[in-house]
């Protein structure tokens, strides 16, 4: 018998998050059927899109997110035993899902993934959720092929001490741009001039 884990949540929360607002559920997984997987989750997202996005949904449900797991067991010919992925199933530990039917039961229809990660050699596993995940693809694709700025151009960027502004003002940095940045504490506006 395998034993999964989830955080679930079980209410909105006010202000910071709150142990009491999420269970740690314990449950027995079921046995791989054809073309699921058994994933274990090494790094757990969490982003500040979540509280907004959850307000849409009635707890209790597992809470949303991404996360770097490992495959352990497999009947996916596409996800191997022992490969990492980056997998949009929630905030679980351990788990079962089938990829190919992976948000076609939630909200929406449209959460939920399955992919290979990179192979990040000697850095660590946590930057497929960070810099080299959604927050850096937002910064740099946002960045550089929407706004697309010339060396000499200045760059504003608010929320600048965040996963995706810290980013896009090194991006603009590096492209020879004068930045200016905007946080919200003096202590995060001394940790921007340092990066």
């Amino acid at each position: 018998m395998v034993l999964g884990r989830k955080f679930v949540l079980k209410q909105h929360f006010k202000g910071n998050p709150k142990p009491e607002d999420f269970e740690l559920v314990e449950e027995e997984l079921p046995a791989l059927k054809e073309n699921e997987i058994q994933f274990h989750s090494q790094f757990l997202s969490v982003d500040p899109y979540m509280r907004s996005y959850t307000k849409r949904m009635t707890p209790p449900f597992t809470m949303i997110g991404s996360s770097v797991a490992v495959v352990e067991e497999s009947r996916h010919p596409s996800y191997p035993k022992g490969i990492t992925i980056i997998i949009l199933a929630g905030w679980i530990e351990r788990g079962v899902v089938n990829p190919d039917d992976m948000g076609k039961n939630s909200p929406g229809n449209t959460l939920g993934g399955v992919m290979k990660a990179a192979d990040m050699g000697s850095l660590s596993k946590s930057l497929l959720l960070g810099a080299c995940g959604m927050p850096g693809n937002t910064a740099y694709f946002g960045l550089l092929e929407i706004c697309k700025p010339k060396a000499g151009d200045t760059v504003v960027v608010s929320g600048a001490a965040g996963a995706v502004g810290s980013l896009v003002g090194q991006i603009a940095k590096i492209k020879g741009c004068k930045v200016i940045g905007f946080a919200g504490t003096d202590e995060k506006c001394q940790w921007l001039k340092e990066i």
